[in-house]
């Protein structure tokens, strides 16, 4: 491999010469070879839509020339098109504040800049990092990447199974079934509601993530180093949120409080809370789906869903419901980051926090994984649910939760020894109602109507 020497404040160091990042970067590439998680690229396309608004900003306030502004735009530009993927190799377990990541895309900027105007016109600090700190760009590339996949990946993913969820509504109408409770039989349910609670699931955990989005919005960028503003014009931080919501066609604003900001992770709490109660929903969605699909001939048999690959390497024929054990699996992970999440916002000693990384890359794990098994327990499962119309009324009709309905005729002490001694005796609820005396057989068959106790 052949090597260029670039230097920082320490002295010379050897980067590969087909790399265009620096000194600090290859610094931090070999004293974090630490497991196999990298800064999402996520976070990389955050910082350059954040690093193209402080030039734009330092251009409109007066610091920056316009050649070397639109040198770092068309930078940038480059790394959100995702050319310079390869150039952005450094480990989350890196320094907490995110220095080094933040100075790998400074440099990238500096030597790709200087590479397209063949003259070095750009340094890393002095003019990629203007008016900047890695502790207000980090928790800024953070709040950007949170928002941005968020509204671009999940929020589409969830409308995308409750549109399924209103078709099955509709296409179940008017089938009544048995309802659980405990894992028992309970009082009847109509098939149409069970799934509209599904769905309100997934519109009510839709609604508290949009909550959260103001919070994510809000730009720690103009804080610098502990919040003060040390070395930013005057209403930067205002010029530089107007550039990224122009950048981003989305509302970012300036943190009214940068002290905040910068050592508080309490908004990624909230915002991840609201992901975890999508979580707890979709392991109940997928659980309830699984259930209700077991069989085919010793479980309930109630839906079928897609048969999409072979169950099993030694019984033949068997078939899965792998789509709910990966979402249910998909679940477990979110519920476990958002303990990450809550313990690495914990850690805001005095000025800073210094467990962003491992904050965001957990983060935007859990958005990443909820919004692709949305959308594959959809498209492979919820899209091809089937009511088993004949095993719901033999079960409705078998469930001795039935004699609830007996109630106001008989009182609740005579309606239980009913639903007993027809159990002991594996005989129908009319005919234990009819020997024990509390109702006649004529009276019984009047009252006595599951389809109207949904």
């Amino acid at each position: 491999m052949e090597y260029r020497i670039e230097h920082d404040s320490m002295g010379e160091v050897k980067v590969p010469a087909d790399r265009y990042w620096g000194a600090q970067t290859q610094r931090s590439y070999e004293n974090f070879k630490i497991g196999i998680e990298k800064i999402p690229l996520e976070v990389i396309r955050a910082f350059a839509v954040l690093k193209k608004a402080a030039a734009m900003a330092n251009h409109h306030l007066g610091k920056l020339d316009d050649t070397r502004s639109k040198l770092i735009a068309q930078v940038c530009d480059e790394i959100l098109e995702g050319t310079l993927d390869g150039h952005f190799p450094l480990a989350v377990w890196q320094t907490g504040s995110g220095t080094q990541s933040n100075m790998n895309v400074n440099e990238v900027i500096a030597n790709r800049g200087n590479e397209i105007a063949g003259e070095t016109l750009l340094h890393p600090n002095d003019h990629s990092n203007m008016s900047q700190s890695s502790n207000d760009t980090f928790p800024t590339a953070m709040h950007i990447a949170a928002a941005m996949e968020i509204e671009d990946r999940l929020l589409p993913a969830i409308d995308l199974l409750i549109g399924t969820f209103d078709r099955l509504m509709a296409e179940n109408e008017g089938i009544i079934k048995t309802g659980r409770t405990h894992l028992q039989d309970a009082t009847p349910i109509a098939f149409s509601q069970e799934i509209s609670g599904w769905k309100n699931m997934l519109e009510k955990s839709r609604q508290m993530i949009i909550l959260s989005l103001p919070g994510l919005k809000e730009l720690a960028l103009g804080g610098t180093a502990v919040g003060t503003g040390l070395n930013a014009p005057k209403g930067f931080d205002v010029e530089v949120a107007k550039a990224v919501s122009a950048l981003t066609g989305r509302d970012f604003t300036t943190a009214k409080n940068k002290f905040h900001s910068l050592t508080s992770k309490d908004q990624m709490v909230f915002a991840h809370g609201a992901l975890k109660g999508l979580a707890a929903d979709m392991m109940k969605i997928a659980n309830d789906v699984r259930w209700l699909s077991s069989g085919p001939r010793c479980g309930l048999g109630e839906i079928s869903i897609p048969e999409n690959e072979p169950g099993s390497s030694i019984m033949p024929g068997k078939v899965n419901p792998t789509q709910c054990e990966s979402v249910t699996m998909v679940a477990v992970q979110v519920m476990a980051n958002d303990v990450a999440v809550g313990m690495a916002a914990s850690q805001g000693n005095f000025e800073l926090n210094v467990f962003m990384p491992v904050c965001i890359y957990n983060f935007l794990q859990s958005v990443r994984l909820l919004s692709d098994s949305l959308v594959s327990f959809n498209d492979h499962c919820a899209t091809g649910i089937k009511a088993n119309r004949e095993k719901m009324e033999e079960n409705l009709h078998r469930s001795l939760m039935l004699v609830t309905c007996l109630n106001p005729y008989i009182g609740y002490e005579n309606a239980a020894k009913t639903a007993k001694k027809a159990y002991r005796e594996d005989i129908s609820l009319k005919e234990a109602c009819v020997e024990l005396g509390f109702l006649t057989a004529k009276r019984f068959d009047a009252v006595f109507k599951p389809e109207e106790m949904v």
